[in-house]
């Protein structure tokens, strides 16, 4: 076993010019570590000095989990969005990517699969394979935000989204009845007329 490095000098812990103390040259009481040390590079050292809390963080905070990208509230969790449209002869893929809260996560997942179920069935390999598969994965990231908590305050400078109504008490989710009854027709005719 070999010995772990010593520590180095912490070049963040020098007094503060101002006056004003300095959060990084504190020492962390639980490690035992002297005052403007930082922690030796080797995987599994202890931190020797405590994260300093978000200016304006509210209580509960946690340093280090992620919090939405959207209003900065906690818990969140890092989920993929997707929207699918099919138009005839061209596709158009996009995402939503980043870590939300249970509400914000809510109103996108919301407003993305709206968006596929009103324009994601206008061309033939979007009716078979992409919108089925899109509303799959959102239906998947749904899940993940279902188990999270109901999310703390925003921070200072974060907006919260609206949830709006569920995805079937929006009229655009309809519009995809349009082109299922439009394959049905064209497959009831093939079968019809063979």
């Amino acid at each position: 076993m070999t010995t772990p490095p010593a520590p180095q000098p912490n070049p963040y812990g020098q007094p503060n010019p101002y006056g004003q103390p300095n959060p990084y040259a504190q020492p962390n009481p639980s490690s035992g570590a002297p005052a403007g040390t930082q922690a030796p590079a080797y995987p599994g050292a202890p931190a020797y000095h405590a994260a300093p809390a978000y200016p304006g963080a509210p209580a509960g905070w946690q340093p280090g989990a992620p919090f939405c990208r959207s209003c900065g509230a906690q818990p969140a969790t890092p989920v993929t969005f997707r929207n699918h449209q099919g138009l005839l002869i061209v596709m158009r893929f996009q995402k939503v990517e980043g870590p939300f809260c249970k509400s914000c996560g809510t109103s996108v997942l919301r407003q993305t699969t709206t968006a596929t179920m009103a324009l994601g069935w206008w061309s033939p390999f979007s009716l078979v394979f992409f919108s089925p598969f899109t509303l799959i994965w959102n239906l998947v990231a749904g899940r993940k935000l279902a188990a999270l908590t109901p999310p703390g305050p925003a921070l200072p400078g974060g907006s919260r989204l609206p949830e709006g109504k569920p995805v079937l008490q929006r009229p655009a989710a309809y519009l995809a009845i349009a082109p299922l009854i439009w394959a049905g027709w064209v497959i009831t005719n093939i079968i019809t007329h063979a």
